[in-house]
């Protein structure tokens, strides 16, 4: 698996974030998880996220939800797509 989206200098221990997930029992938690590691590779925080959500980047049980996440980026209009997040959740999904 890829950790090219960890900080190369976050040599400490990084406690998990407060990323606002819904408690794990939710149906929506697979979903607000593949987000919260999307938007955390963008900030270099993939370890923050990845303890917070108890996902890894690139785990192939949260594709759903990337691929549809990504569907909705894409389907913006061109000026408003944001690229980097594509680009992300395109990572994502080869990563697994």
């Amino acid at each position: 698996m890829s950790r090219a989206f960890v900080r190369e200098d976050a040599d400490e221990y990084e406690p998990p974030g407060n990323f606002g997930l819904p408690p794990r029992n939710d149906p929506s938690f697979e979903s607000a998880a593949a987000l919260v590691l999307l938007e955390a590779a963008r900030e270099g925080r993939t370890q923050s996220a990845e303890q917070a959500t108890g996902f890894r980047w690139g785990d192939p049980h949260l594709f759903e939800h990337v691929r549809k996440h990504l569907a909705k980026a894409e389907a913006l209009p061109e000026a408003e797509q944001d690229r980097r997040f594509i680009q992300l959740a395109r990572r994502f999904l080869s990563a697994g």
